[in-house]
């Protein structure tokens, strides 16, 4: 069977992984659409080479750059712009896959409108159930989509989960494996000082700048937290943390009886992305076989809360429960911004979502005009607390 995917979110590292993959398989995957930012040039040499039927970025601007290098270059793919076109890819009834890639809160809408058309979701953007939980799960429950998750981590317990529901709770708990990403090891006095370039060079992963840095801040791992309670419908208490800077275990489920069941893997997404995207069979991803002998050590640490308080306001968001999260995750995407701009300091990026956390009542949101009018209250919070933070 041919199948037809949407990649929201296609010139950052996870499009990269999945165009990789899908280039292996011509005669069972083909590419329906392909949208991107404002990075029309990379979107170009993926549309000569994949040939979509339809290619969306953010504006007319940067939708004219496109169609012109396409039509000098001779490929049809039509170009488009602009909310409703990417919402209109992610459920177009000529794509049944649609890949959810696009970083923070701005995936959330596609991926949204993917689930309520049932559509196979391989979902990436965590941002999409940290920010509307409970809609999120209802819409993929009410329309029979197929939820996905290409986090490794989360595909790591997909792999080890029970395939049917956890209703007689023979699951215990999960464990979401960590890195400890670039300063795991430096003491948390001299991060004042920390650089961007200095924060996105994670020590196992190849990722973009904004989820470097939560994975230096292990803000990603507690949005990993919040995202794994709604995947797998667990409490926050069934949810562990182990450090492990190897990064060859991706997660662990533990059982009732005493049984632990780990995924492993080299550190490469494509393997998850492999998985999801051929379930429930599996095919060459084009990632090394793992080498045990090679790899020789494997280490785990507890958790430091004190080096993590991006970590430690994440579990806060998700114990609060409402809209929290919501808050937590608008007010970080605008300090991580902020950050990497150079306005602030690395250790302001948790005085800023403390702040937001504070100020902003977070209430529970039932529609997604809701969900989406809080993000926008707690960014408008969250550049008023900069102010506070900002170098001098």
């Amino acid at each position: 069977m041919q199948h037809y995917v949407t990649l929201l979110g296609s010139t950052g590292s996870i499009g990269d992984s999945t165009l990789n993959v899908i280039a292996r398989y011509p005669d069972r995957f083909s590419i329906h659409a392909l949208t991107a930012h404002r990075n029309w040039e990379k979107l170009a040499q993926q549309c000569m080479q994949f040939t979509p039927y339809v290619a969306v970025v953010d504006d007319a601007q940067t939708a004219t750059h496109l169609q012109e290098r396409l039509y000098a270059a001779g490929c049809v793919t039509r170009v488009d712009y602009g909310r409703a076109a990417m919402v209109s890819a992610a459920v177009d009834n000529a794509c049944n896959i649609v890949v959810a890639a696009i970083v923070g809160a701005a995936g959330l809408e596609p991926t949204l409108a993917a689930a309520h058309a049932g559509k196979r979701i391989l979902l990436a953007n965590k941002e999409a159930l940290v920010m509307s939980g409970a809609l999120f799960m209802d819409a993929v429950h009410a329309s029979g989509a197929s939820l996905l998750p290409i986090d490794s981590e989360h595909n790591a317990i997909f792999q080890c989960f029970p395939r049917e529901p956890n209703v007689h709770g023979e699951v215990t708990r999960i464990q979401l494996t960590a890195s400890g990403g670039p300063f795991r090891l430096r003491e948390p006095i001299t991060l004042v000082n920390v650089t961007p370039e200095e924060a996105c060079k994670h020590p196992n992963w190849i990722m973009g700048r904004k989820i470097s840095v939560d994975s230096a801040t292990m803000m990603n791992k507690g949005l990993e937290v919040i995202e794994a309670s709604w995947l797998f419908n667990l409490r926050p208490e069934q949810i562990h943390i182990l450090i492990h800077p190897q990064s060859v275990i991706h997660s662990l489920v533990s059982y009732a009886d005493g049984s632990t069941l780990a995924q492993l893997g080299n550190p490469d997404m494509r393997t998850p992305i492999a998985h999801a995207l051929a379930f429930p069979t599996r095919i060459v991803s084009g990632v090394e076989q793992l080498d045990l002998a090679k790899v020789a050590t494997l280490t785990f640490e507890p958790l430091d809360y004190k080096r993590f308080p991006c970590l430690s306001l994440a579990l806060q968001a998700l114990h609060e429960g409402g809209a929290a999260s919501t808050v937590l995750n608008a007010a970080n995407e605008v300090a991580v911004e902020a950050f990497l701009a150079r306005h602030i300091g690395f250790t302001a990026i948790a005085a800023v979502v403390s702040d937001v956390l504070e100020q902003v009542q977070a209430n529970v949101s039932t529609t997604l005009d809701a969900v989406l009018d809080i993000d926008a209250q707690a960014r408008r919070a969250a550049q008023e607390a900069l102010s506070r933070y900002l170098y001098s």
